[in-house]
């Protein structure tokens, strides 16, 4: 036994020539990953520098500072001008016409006259006058007829003392409906009494128509 044991051939012990790390992996493992390394690295690198060189470059927006308003601003009102391309005619206005209504003309014919006794203008009936003084009588009537006196309507003496004044005068012209002043100069007596004198008026085809007028006065010695 012992022998077998001393017969039995030794195992050769083989040194490991390969190098590796302390886990037993290769050295090509190592370098290989170290150029993976580097590259991602490298890689990182350059996205970052392209990064910063695009910031650097582009520009930077800057915020506009908002300013609040002071005042309101004044509205301003637009101004129109109007040139004209023609020559503009000026138009002279003429005075409108006077319409003049016609009136119905009355036929002295068919109208009819009439006068009527208002008041004593002047001289009061029995006013006391002295001898010889002259007397400005004046009467106020009214046209109370439809005809108009015209120059051919008279004024007459019908009773009492004349007084020293014409027997007919002319009427004062008046249109229907107005008033009129009838005067007559008189001259006193020269003697003491009551006296009166009455007219009548007529028309141009001598008919008498109207009120009566009448003065009535005191004769005294101054």
């Amino acid at each position: 036994m012992t022998l077998l044991a001393a017969e039995q051939p030794k195992k050769k012990k083989y040194k490991n020539t390969r190098k590796g790390d302390l886990y037993g992996r290769p050295f090509y493992f190592m370098k290989m990953k170290t150029r993976i390394s580097l590259r991602a690295s490298l890689c990182l690198l350059i996205g970052l520098l392209t990064l910063i060189s695009n910031s650097a470059c582009s520009p930077t927006s800057t915020q506009t500072p908002f300013i609040p308003p002071t005042a309101q601003s004044q509205l301003i009102e637009p101004t129109f001008i109007i040139n004209p391309t023609q020559n503009v005619a000026l138009v002279q206005s003429t005075p409108l016409p006077t319409i003049i209504i016609p009136t119905a003309t009355i036929n002295p014919g068919d109208c009819v006259s009439n006068l009527t006794f208002i008041e004593d203008l002047t001289i009061p009936d029995n006013t006391s006058i002295a001898y010889g003084a002259t007397i400005d009588k004046q009467w106020l009537v009214q046209n109370s007829g439809t005809c108009n006196w015209n120059a051919e309507y008279r004024l007459r003496y019908i009773g009492g003392a004349v007084l020293g004044a014409p027997e007919e005068l002319a009427l004062y012209p008046a249109r229907s409906g107005t008033q009129a002043t009838i005067q007559i100069t008189f001259t006193a007596p020269f003697s003491d009494g009551e006296y009166e004198s009455a007219w009548q008026a007529f028309d141009p085809s001598g008919l008498a128509f109207g009120d009566p007028i009448y003065i009535r006065i005191i004769t005294v010695s101054p």
